[in-house]
């Protein structure tokens, strides 16, 4: 399993693994892929400063990725408080109600967090700052092609930049503004994704944007025939996500891990559902009673970003802390269905890589 892109990055497989988890970050980039650190959940600069000092130090020296998420148009923004004003009232209520209908108590007296404030352009130029301070090889940004200053910073750096695309328009846009690599992320992805399938995604783009310009496929992705059927199709590697959600170095992200454990092994690939709950754009999470109230006659629309994730945020926390598998709010694609079991990160890639190998000789055997 060896493409140009291994070369280009210092890896051993094309297995790029984006993940909130500096834990499952440090295991792939071990492995022989490449981990990329999602940084929207930091809301302080110092925290993710830590963070990725942390990655410098536990990935024997192999490379990482860092990925942000920021808007290509810049915005308006205010500060947190500020945006919590334009919240309706209605919108407030509905989630007070829908908790305690769930019976998801409140938080002990001081705590929680803020809304994950990197949605904000302002706070993912930040993570950017801080990113290029350390040693990535890669910046990924979830919506799509980032402002060319941007990219022209990363490139200054020695450091390449890939853009999530959901249509093959979308990702000749994305390379017209100096992106290197296009991650085609199908509708069978968890989070942001858009609405046609891998499977005539990946050649579409591939096709579009030529040769010369890597590709990614995502979406879907979670065993070694399916990492061939992407490479197949004319990618270079793969970019997964939801895989990672179930393997032992993704529980130190939070003690209550068992809730969400329990939630994906017994889900089918028919449990998740695509919808603007999570953050305000078109995401795919795990269908929830919680996730599922939003749909009910007497829910209000969701907001636009970054409205509706200031709105739930402080809903998700108690989410959380009621370690409920009935009520969890979790993106995830529709991969679950094959995540039946947590296991420690490098068996992951060794299966996947295997399985890669056994599916590449089968298919040999079948050419006259």
């Amino acid at each position: 399993m060896r493409t140009p892109l291994c070369d280009a990055f210092g890896i051993e497989y094309p297995i790029f693994a984006f993940t909130p988890s500096e834990h499952v970050a440090a295991a792939v980039s071990r492995a022989g892929g490449l981990g990329v650190l999602g940084c929207v959940r930091f809301n302080e600069t110092e925290e993710l400063e830590e963070t990725l000092s942390w990655l410098d130090d536990n990935t024997d020296g192999k490379p990482y990725g860092v990925d942000i998420v920021m808007p290509m148009k810049i915005p308006t923004e205010g500060t947190s408080i500020d945006l919590k004003a334009m919240i309706p009232e209605e919108h407030i209520s509905f989630v007070d109600r829908t908790l305690q209908r769930l019976g998801v108590p409140p938080l002990p007296e001081g705590e929680g967090r803020d809304g994950v404030l990197g949605w904000l352009h302002s706070v993912a130029r930040s993570h950017l700052d801080v990113a290029l301070q350390h040693r990535p090889v890669l910046i990924a940004n979830a919506l799509g092609s980032p402002p060319t200053d941007v990219i022209d910073t990363c490139h200054e750096h020695g450091v390449k930049v890939a853009a999530l695309a959901g249509a093959a328009k979308h990702a000749l846009s994305h390379v017209a503004n100096g992106v290197d690599i296009i991650i085609a992320q199908g509708y069978e992805a968890g989070g942001h994704t858009g609405e046609v399938a891998s499977m005539v995604l990946t050649p579409d783009i591939v096709d579009a944007v030529g040769p010369d310009v890597p590709v990614l496929g995502a979406g879907g992705i979670g065993s070694g025939r399916q990492v061939a059927a992407s490479l197949a199709l004319g990618a270079q590697g793969v970019w997964t996500g939801s895989i990672w959600l179930g393997t032992e170095e993704y529980r130190n992200l939070s003690a209550n891990h068992s809730a969400w454990e329990t939630a994906f092994t017994r889900a089918t690939s028919s449990d998740t559902v695509r919808t603007r709950v999570y953050t305000g754009k078109p995401a795919r999470l795990l269908k929830t009673k919680w996730v599922e109230a939003w749909a009910e006659e007497d829910a209000p629309q969701p907001l636009p970003m970054p409205l509706q994730n200031l709105l739930v945020s402080e809903a998700h926390n108690r989410i959380v802390a009621s370690n409920d598998p009935d009520v969890i709010s979790m993106p995830v694609g529709q991969i679950v269905g094959r995540m039946n079991e947590v296991r420690p990160v490098a068996d992951v890639v060794a299966d996947l890589v295997a399985e890669f190998d056994e599916t590449v000789k089968r298919l040999d055997g079948l050419s006259v």
